[in-house]
C-alpha cells in the first residue's frame, strides 16, 4: 500500500496538524493529501509546502493509507457516506471528533473499514504544545498506531487510551484550555484592576501559568507541595488561597470536568 497521509479538513485543528507535520520534517510534502472546499486555504497550504496534493474533492484522500478525518462531528456521517466507497479496507482511519466511538464510526463505514483510531487532540497543537490521545480500535497492529502517533507527537505530547476513557480525556485536555484561558482573562482583570496595562497583564499572567505548568511537568511534585511552597504562613498567597476556596474555586472544577464528560458521553450515543 502506499505511504501518503491524506487529510479532509485543513481548518484550524487539520491545519495544525498538517503544519507540524511538514514543518517538523516527519514527512514530505509529496507525501501528503489535503482535501478541503475552501480553495483559499489550500493555495496557502501550497504555497507554504511545495509539493503536496490538494483537491477540494474529498474522495481524492480516500485512497492514502492513513487518512484523518478533520471535520466537525456533525458532518463526520455526511463525509464518510461520501468517500466510504474510495476508503480501502487496509486503511487506517482517524477521527478527532469528541463523542464518536470506534463503532459509531465503524457504522457509518459499513462496517468495511475495522482499523480505525480515535483521537481527541487539542488547541495548543496550533503551537507545537497539543496534548493528543490515541484509541486504537482492535484491528490496528502497534506498528499502525506508532504510524499514526508519529503524526501527532509532531504536533505535541501524545498518550494512549481504552475507549472508556476518552470522554474523560475530552474534558481533561480537549476542552480544559478554553477554562484555562478564562482563568488568565480574569487573572488580567484583576491586575488591570489593580492599575497593570491589560497587555502587560496578558503577557505576565501567561508567563506564570506556562512556568507553573512546566514546574509541576518537570519536578514530579505533587502540584499540593508546590502550592504549599508558595504560601508562607500568614502570608498573602494563603490569603488568595482561602478566598478562591471559599468561591468553591477548585469544586467548580471539578463539576465543570464532570460536567463535560457527561456531555462529551451524550454526543456519541
Amino acid at each position: 500500500m502506499n505511504n501518503t497521509i491524506g487529510f479532509i479538513g485543513a481548518g484550524n485543528m487539520g491545519g495544525a496538524i498538517i503544519k507540524g507535520l511538514l514543518s517538523g520534517g516527519t514527512r514530505s510534502s509529496s507525501d501528503v493529501i489535503i482535501c478541503d472546499p475552501r480553495e483559499n486555504i489550500l493555495q496557502e497550504l501550497t504555497k507554504a509546502f511545495p509539493g503536496i496534493q490538494t483537491d477540494t474533492d474529498n474522495a481524492k484522500a480516500a485512497g492514502a493509507s492513513i487518512l484523518v478525518l478533520a471535520v466537525k462531528p456533525q458532518v463526520y456521517q455526511a463525509v464518510i457516506q461520501e468517500i466510504r466507497e474510495q476508503v480501502k479496507p487496509e486503511t487506517i482511519v482517524v477521527t478527532i471528533a469528541a463523542g464518536l466511538t470506534l463503532k459509531k464510526v465503524s457504522g457509518w463505514f459499513g462496517e468495511k473499514i475495522k482499523k480505525i483510531v480515535r483521537t481527541m487532540p487539542n488547541t495548543p497543537a496550533l503551537i507545537s504544545e497539543g496534548m493528543t490521545a490515541l484509541c486504537p480500535g482492535t484491528e490496528v497492529a502497534e506498528g499502525e498506531l506508532r504510524a499514526v502517533q508519529d503524526i501527532f507527537n509532531a504536533v505535541g505530547k501524545t498518550v494512549v487510551l481504552p475507549e472508556h476513557l476518552m470522554d474523560a480525556y475530552t474534558s481533561l485536555a480537549g476542552s480544559s484550555p478554553a477554562w484555562v484561558f478564562m482563568f488568565l482573562e480574569a487573572l488580567a482583570d484583576g491586575a488591570v484592576k489593580d492599575g497593570i496595562p491589560r497587555a502587560l497583564a496578558y503577557e505576565i499572567a501567561s508567563q506564570a501559568v506556562i512556568g507553573s505548568a512546566r514546574l509541576v511537568a518537570q519536578s514530579g511534585k505533587h502540584p499540593a507541595v508546590l502550592k504549599d511552597e508558595v504560601c508562607s504562613p500568614g502570608g498573602i498567597t494563603i490569603e488568595a488561597v482561602a478566598t478562591l476556596e471559599e468561591a468553591g474555586f477548585r469544586s467548580a472544577i471539578i463539576r465543570a470536568v464532570s460536567d463535560c464528560t457527561a456531555k462529551a458521553g451524550e454526543l456519541g450515543a
